[in-house]
C-alpha cells in the first residue's frame, strides 16, 4: 500500500508500527489458542468487563470495545453487550440483569424526525427506553425511543421494535409484533 509506505518513511514510526504489528500477531495467536477466537485488534487489547465497570454497569456485565455508548445508560448485572452495538441514553436508557444484546443492535432514546422534516426548526424528541431483566435481543435489532420491553422477552434477529411489549413476549418482524 502506497499510503503505508509513505507513512513509514520515518524510522521511529516504522519501528513503533512493527512493534504494534508484532503485539497484534502475538495476541491473536494467544486468543486463538486459549479461546478459539479471532478478534479485531482493539478487542484483543481492551477488557470487556473492565469497560463495563468503568461505565458504572453492574458486576458481571461485559461490553465490547466497539460499542458506542452516549448519554444516561444504566445496565444491571450479568448482561452481555455484543460488538458494534449503539446504546443511546440521551433520553435515559435502562437495561436489566441477565440480558443478551446481540451484535449490531441499536437501542435509542431519541429521534430527529421532527427536527429533520422541519428543516431544523423543531427539537429532537426524547423518551426513556427500558429493557427488563432476562431479555434476549438477537443481532441486528433496532429499538426506538420510548419502548419498554418486559422481563423474559425474546426479540428475533433483524426486528424493528417501535412499541412496548409485556413480560414473556416473543417478538419478531418489521415492525415487530408478538409471535
Amino acid at each position: 500500500m502506497k499510503d503505508r509506505e509513505d507513512f513509514l518513511e520515518n524510522d521511529e514510526i516504522k519501528d513503533l508500527f512493527n512493534e504494534i504489528v508484532s503485539l497484534k500477531n502475538k495476541l491473536s495467536v494467544l486468543f486463538k489458542q486459549k479461546y478459539n477466537r479471532a478478534l479485531p485488534f482493539n478487542e484483543l487489547l481492551f477488557d470487556r468487563w473492565e469497560k463495563a465497570k468503568q461505565l458504572g454497569f453492574g458486576s458481571g456485565t461485559s461490553i465490547y470495545d466497539s460499542v458506542i455508548v452516549f448519554g444516561d445508560v444504566k445496565v444491571s448485572f450479568n448482561t452481555w453487550i455484543g460488538p458494534n452495538v449503539i446504546l443511546d441514553g440521551t433520553g435515559r436508557l435502562e437495561i436489566g440483569s441477565n440480558c443478551s444484546v446481540g451484535a449490531n443492535t441499536q437501542i435509542y432514546t431519541h429521534d430527529s424526525v421532527k427536527w429533520a422534516i422541519s428543516g431544523g426548526e423543531k427539537p429532537y424528541d426524547y423518551a426513556p427506553t427500558k429493557i427488563g431483566n432476562n431479555v434476549f435481543i438477537a443481532p441486528n435489532v433496532l429499538i426506538t425511543r420510548g419502548v419498554e420491553i418486559g422481563d423474559g422477552c425474546i426479540i428475533g434477529a433483524n426486528s424493528f421494535v417501535n412499541k412496548s411489549f409485556p413480560s414473556g413476549s416473543k417478538i419478531a418482524g418489521n415492525p415487530a409484533k408478538e409471535i
